[in-house]
């Protein structure tokens, strides 16, 4: 296995961590406060940028996303990544004001911390990224802060008392997500799109916003990439309350084929009766195209699926052009669902050997991400791009027959890089602009072209031989 980085890494330091050493030099990076960079004018279409003929041999493009991990707590210690830097010991005002450092954690239950917009801007902390402790002492957990030697609260800490919230993991526990970084691309730079939780997370996963409605007209939206108390999370029998415009809306205009797979049980539409058990469907808040309105308007209803068509496509060899993959209740990689990481795992590995396995790999690209960092220690900062975020580093994966091997890609991204991909690829490089999109909204931000954004297209080499599926076990030993 070849393991190379990709160009304009920034400077790094090799080095063991003290606390969790796996023997491996791996790159790090600090930076001591977000660095604002200015955004080009928003053009309608690419126009500097044009798209690389290759990417017309990826006619399915799907995209994997679970939830609440970051960076640092699944591939913190992988080489060559910019992971977790030596000598760091954040504070623990709750623990007789010592620090803490980061740990290799076994645990395959974790709790996670609380992950809102206040929580964000506790943890980043201007960018010093030493708040994680205290933001965790707001949430669930607090008892346990307080009680460290109460045996109720016996696995969430590691072995020096710190906080389940410094914890990570490595090949021992998730040795699948380690393989496809191996094998494929690992992007280590890959931000939530917005300083917030699952909710935004995914209203720009297919829209490049987050706003609320007053009514079911798109220029009644005003931006609200916080989504507090809850958010604005819609119901299957009321009006969709999502009125501004996502992808879709270009898709359908274009004849591109898209769907969007989520959990059996889960209920999107009327008549059912939105009470399906706790263990059962996806939430609502990681299930959001049923409430966009334009959805609905197009009569695109019957491209929402579930898993079972997933992979009843997937053999068949009639994946869409686009795909959305989002679990359900139990297996998502939810901290604090008492749910093991196995089980996300497990789904993730089922659904990657299901494309690989039918007609459509040699044509296919992967994007497997999480949602939010879920509270858990990160060490880069998010940059600024606009009033939204971006948010914090999430892992994230490119699989695919034309993807590189062993790359490691340091590209700033985010999913807004999704969106420019698809865009490149299926809609001649249309974006979703209020200015030429057909559907105005009041958006302020053309995410897609913000200057600091980098191309998804460099994860690949398309004068490559298609490569062979990389079977793996669901659940390996």
């Amino acid at each position: 296995m070849r393991r190379t980085t990709g160009p304009g890494a920034i400077s790094v330091t090799l080095c063991l961590l003290a606390a969790a050493c796996t023997g491996a030099a791996r790159q790090a990076s600090a930076p001591t406060s977000p660095t604002p960079q200015s955004q080009v004018p928003p053009p309608s279409r690419s126009s500097t940028d044009e798209p690389a003929k290759g990417i017309f041999k990826l006619d399915h493009l799907v995209f994997v996303v679970m939830e609440n991990r970051s960076f640092d707590h699944y591939f913190g210690t992988y080489p060559g990544a910019d992971g977790i830097p030596k000598n760091v010991c954040v504070p623990d005002p709750e623990y007789n004001d010592r620090c803490s450092t980061p740990y290799h954690s076994t645990a395959l239950i974790n709790n996670g911390g609380p992950h809102g917009h206040p929580h964000s801007v506790i943890d980043v902390d201007g960018g010093k990224m030493d708040g994680f402790i205290r933001a965790a002492a707001l949430g669930g957990d607090a008892f346990c802060l307080l009680h460290r030697d109460d045996p109720s609260c016996a696995n969430s800490f590691g072995p020096q008392g710190q906080p389940d919230v410094m914890g990570y993991h490595n090949r021992n526990e998730i040795p699948n997500y380690w393989k496809y970084a191996d094998e494929f691309v690992l992007n280590d730079r890959m931000f939530a799109p917005v300083d917030s939780w699952t909710l935004p997370a995914h209203m720009f996963l297919v829209s490049a916003w987050a706003a609320n409605c007053a009514t079911s007209k798109p220029m009644s939206c005003e931006n609200d990439s916080v989504q507090a108390a809850g958010g604005l999370k819609w119901h299957p029998r009321k009006p969709p309350p999502y009125a501004w415009t996502d992808i879709t809306y270009l898709l359908h205009e274009a004849g591109v084929s898209w769907k969007y797979y989520n959990a059996p049980g889960t209920c999107n539409i009327a008549p059912c009766d939105d009470s399906t058990s706790s263990d059962e469907g996806t939430p609502k808040a990681m299930n959001v195209l049923p409430g966009f309105v334009d959805v609905h308007q197009n009569h695109q209803m019957g491209n929402i699926q579930t898993h079972t068509e997933l992979f009843d496509d997937a053999a068949a060899g009639s994946l869409p052009s686009v795909a959305w993959v989002v679990p359900g209740r139990g297996f998502s990689d939810h901290p604090g669902s008492r749910a093991p990481i196995t089980a996300g795992q497990e789904f993730v590995t089922k659904v990657v050997n299901a494309i690989m396995e039918g007609p459509n790999w040699d044509s296919s690209a992967i994007f497997l991400t999480w949602d939010d960092w879920g509270g858990f220690y990160d060490h880069v900062p998010p940059p600024s791009v606009d009033e939204n975020g971006y948010g914090m580093r999430v892992p994230s994966l490119v699989i695919s027959p034309y993807a590189k091997e062993g790359f490691i890609d340091h590209q700033t991204l985010s999913f807004d890089a999704y969106l420019k991909l698809i865009e490149d690829r299926f809609l001649d490089g249309q974006r979703l602009d209020p200015k030429t999109d057909g559907r105005p909204d009041l958006r302020s931000t053309v995410r897609e072209d913000v200057r600091q954004l980098g191309n998804l297209r460099k994860d690949f080499d398309f004068t490559q031989e298609p490569r062979k599926p990389l079977i793996l076990d669901p659940t390996p030993p």
